[in-house]
């Protein structure tokens, strides 16, 4: 009598490895002794330490993830889609699984017992060799260089070599320092610094600080004469003091003094002057931590007397991003540490454009990086994206003062260009009379693509709301971000189309989990993790941050970091969001530079298994924060 379900499982097994080498009547006779299971989402398999099973299991539906325990954490380094074979163990060794296995869905598996398979297959050189490279692909990482012949258990974690990465450790500060008003007399203040030996204290108001004093300022103030040593603290004291987080490493510790100018950081609670006094890091904290770092580089571009001194410096930038890859720095730290070098190699460059020009500007004007640059998320050289804006002038003034920055901004794009960063295809940079304007028509810019969003004013929100400070006077761009809260608060309609548009790139897997690639022309086969994967995320942290009515975060990490803290409820999916972002940029920045391009399109057939699966487990919170998305903005209907 014919057994229909061992038939089935027959014909199920002949599509796969190895069983596509066994021979029908072997192959039914495996097929009539499997044991079906069915595993609901978590279920486990097996667990790290189980004692091994008399089968080993063919994934016939759902996935199967293979984790490892970590600080109490379950690591995944594995997922077996349909037809994988996972559970070797028994099969070649005798000791305990060393994996987890859980499942990640709904799924199906067969089980094969082990004593029915090895007869049959004992004497099958193919099956052998088949078998013997999964359970080594299932338990290590034979293309690891590295680490060659260790289990995948004792290699996922990175190497803590702190000689190597202690620059971008968090710098050790000094905590509780000591505090003054500003209304206590500064004799009685010197004093205390005398006492306490110490050469700053932080000047609080209402306990958020406010100012500092320094022995410079009263070398410089009271020692001169200047003001009597009865005066008031806020007489004398710098303001505003410059604050920073507690988790701040040493190398930005050192690129925000070199920014700034100054020798003295408050450490305060969330990073900002609204929050409570948590410490001081002054200059002789960094000397202590470390002899050199990228500090170094903002020194020579702050030096650099041509556009090939920047270019110099900026093929250095390149040379730390690939040294910090190597080293597995954190590729948030990288990311900001490069984007300040970024802002000082522009703004230098600014600088000798003005010193060209020979003549200083006829107004105030600040100078905006945007889109991936604004964000501090361009790692790579890829193209320049800027703006400029000038101050209100006359009507009789306006050509004059705006062909001055024209000539300006034509200077700047293009020693930037001569330094690497190449011009926009699409002519997004100050250069271009229409990215060069007045504080109030960029207002009215703004208000327009707001109120009347379409598909253009989208794609224009999608790249100009994402800018940073560059050059010049700060308070024009505050004035842009005023309008920007202000129009978008409550605003409907144009949260519906941002929203839209933060929709159109969906999860990246066809139907049978499979990469989406391209299908034809100079890019064909290969992942663009660009735009099916980063601007996905990039998209929906912009229209979330926004409806917020959070300002001046523009970076995709911090949005997530900041919208997990302000809505705790979701604080899952954002923190997941957070870390696939980051790995997904890892993934394109490590591809620019091997292949020295933008990194846009992955060639799959260069990853390794873990790569491919570290890739779709980065795709999933796609899917969760895109839901969220279409509640919060009521999109079920509008997409």
């Amino acid at each position: 009598m014919k057994n229909a379900i061992a038939e089935r499982i027959q014909d199920f097994l002949r599509k796969f490895h190895p069983f596509k080498s066994i021979n029908d009547e072997n192959l039914l006779e495996i097929a009539r002794n499997v044991t079906v299971l069915y595993l609901e989402k978590n279920d486990y398999l097996f667990k790290v330490n189980d004692g091994t099973h008399d089968s080993f299991y063919v994934v016939a539906s759902g996935a199967i993830g293979l984790s490892i325990t970590s600080d109490s954490d379950d690591v995944l380094i594995d997922k077996c889609d349909e037809g994988d074979i996972l559970g070797l163990r028994p099969f070649f060794a005798k000791d305990n699984y060393l994996m987890n296995a859980k499942a990640r869905e709904e799924s199906i598996v067969y089980a094969i017992p082990i004593d029915i398979f090895k007869p049959i297959v004992i004497k099958n050189t193919k099956v052998l060799e088949f078998l013997l490279q999964s359970f080594a692909s299932n338990t290590r990482n034979p293309l690891d260089k590295k680490n060659k012949g260790k289990l995948l258990s004792e290699n996922v974690i990175y190497d803590d070599n702190s000689s190597e990465i202690q620059y971008y450790q968090p710098i050790h500060y000094t905590k509780n320092p000591v505090t003054a008003s500003t209304l206590d007399i500064t004799r009685y203040v010197a004093q205390t610094m005398s006492s306490k030996k110490i050469g700053s204290i932080i000047i609080h108001e209402n306990k958020l600080p406010v100012g500092i004093l320094t022995d410079k300022d009263l070398r410089s103030k009271i020692a001169t004469g200047l003001f009597p040593i009865d005066t008031t603290i806020n007489k004398i004291m710098s303001s505003p003091v410059i604050t920073v987080a507690e988790n701040i490493s040493i190398v930005e510790a050192q690129l925000m003094m070199l920014k700034h100018n100054v020798g003295h950081l408050c450490v305060t609670k969330d990073g900002t002057n609204l929050s409570e006094i948590k410490g001081i890091i002054s200059e002789h904290d960094i000397v202590v931590a470390q002899a050199n770092n990228p500090g170094v580089l903002l020194r020579q571009t702050r030096r650099a007397q041509n556009t090939e001194d920047l270019r110099n410096i900026r093929q250095k930038v390149t040379d730390l991003i690939q040294n910090s890859i190597d080293k597995n720095i954190p590729i948030y730290h990288i990311c900001s540490i490069v984007g300040e070098l970024n802002i000082a190699i522009t703004k230098r460059a600014i600088e000798q454009a003005i010193e060209k020009m020979g003549i200083p500007p006829p107004t105030q004007f600040t100078w905006l990086n945007i889109g991936s640059q604004g964000r501090k998320e361009q790692l790579l050289l890829t193209d320049q994206d800027n703006a400029l804006v000038f101050e209100d002038v006359s009507d009789e003034r306006y050509d004059e003062v705006k062909n001055y920055f024209l000539t300006l901004a034509e200077i700047v794009t293009k020693k930037l260009n001569k330094v690497g960063y190449e011009f926009c295809p699409a002519n997004m940079m100050a250069s271009n009379p229409l990215w060069c304007r007045t504080v109030s028509e960029w207002k009215n810019q703004f208000y327009n693509w707001i109120h009347s969003p379409g598909e253009k004013g989208i794609l224009m929100c999608t790249i100009f709301f994402d800018y940073d400070f560059v050059y010049g006077d700060e308070n024009l761009m505050h004035a842009i971000t005023d309008t920007i809260l202000k129009e978008t608060y409550d605003n409907q309609l144009f949260y519906a189309y941002l929203g839209a548009n933060a929709l159109e790139n969906p999860v990246p897997l066809g139907f049978f989990r499979q990469f989406l690639v391209e299908n034809d022309g100079e890019h064909k086969d290969t992942f663009d993790i660009k735009s099916r994967a980063l601007l996905p995320l990039i998209d929906a942290a912009r229209i979330l941050i926004l409806s917020s009515g959070i300002r001046n975060i523009n970076n995709t990490a911090l949005r997530y970091a900041k919208l997990a803290e302000i809505e705790p409820q979701n604080a899952v999916v954002y923190n997941s969001c957070e870390e696939a972002f980051l790995e997904l940029l890892k993934f394109r920045t490590e591809e620019g530079l091997l292949y020295n391009s933008d990194g846009r399109y992955l060639n799959l057939k260069e990853l390794t298994k873990l790569d491919k699966v570290k890739l779709k487990n980065d795709f999933q919170p796609i899917n969760d924060v895109q839901e969220i998305i279409k509640n919060r903005f009521k999109l079920t209907y509008f997409t």
